[in-house]
């Protein structure tokens, strides 16, 4: 327990929870690309993904779990680290010994949250309230229709794409960031930074690329 109260200890859970992270946004961009190559093969995922009791009832309340975890551990990382360096130190120094994405996580991790905010508003809580509040009958063709609906806003895409643009500056910095914590610097190392930077670009940039793909065909 002293380890994890530490401040080793709690970069170390902070990692562990953004590859966690990192796996679901995996997980979610492939179905989400399926939606760009058919309506039909968008629908059955999701389908089963919104109607499979393990993803439902032990993995859902796992992601949300973790979510508010990360973002929780990352400001209490910001306001330690912030409070153990001297602001004169800072002040001479911080540019030269960081990059502008090290110095500004917590500004794209706001930015972020605020988007999963619009995004459980726009996706979980109209699912949660199709299934459990009005107790209607599974309907495995109405998901595609609901995501193309939700992209005929432009102000909506707009701020989807500005969020994930965010988003993958704080991966740029945070997924290489991971692996230093867990102490993963060997003959790997340069592996590991190309790998992280495709992820950190590809990744955002398709679930951009969805975004505008429905705002513009529909």
């Amino acid at each position: 327990m002293s380890f994890l109260l530490s401040s080793i200890g709690k970069k170390v859970t902070m990692s562990l929870s953004a590859f966690f992270l990192i796996s679901f946004l995996l997980l979610h961009v492939a179905i989400n690309f399926l939606s760009v190559v058919s309506g039909d093969m968008y629908n059955e995922a999701s389908h089963f993904m919104g109607t499979n009791p393990i993803i439902q009832f032990i993995m859902q309340p796992i992601l949300i779990f973790g979510v508010l975890f990360h973002f929780t551990m990352g400001f209490v990382l910001e306001y330690q680290n912030k409070n153990a360096r001297p602001v004169g130190y800072v002040m001479k120094n911080d540019k030269r010994s960081s990059s502008w994405l090290s110095r500004n996580m917590i500004f794209s991790g706001l930015v972020i949250f605020a988007f999963l905010g619009l995004h459980f508003y726009d996706f979980w809580v109209p699912e949660m309230q199709y299934k459990y509040i009005e107790f209607k009958p599974p309907n495995e063709h109405r998901y595609f229709s609901e995501l193309v609906h939700k992209f005929e806003d432009p102000i909506r895409v707009g701020f989807y794409t500005l969020s994930f643009i965010l988003l993958m500056m704080h991966l740029l910095h945070g997924f290489q960031s991971a692996f230093q914590s867990l102490g993963v610097n060997n003959k790997f190392t340069p592996t590991i930074k190309k790998t992280a930077w495709a992820f950190s670009v590809v990744v955002p940039m398709t679930f951009v690329f969805i975004a505008l793909f429905h705002f513009i065909k529909h």
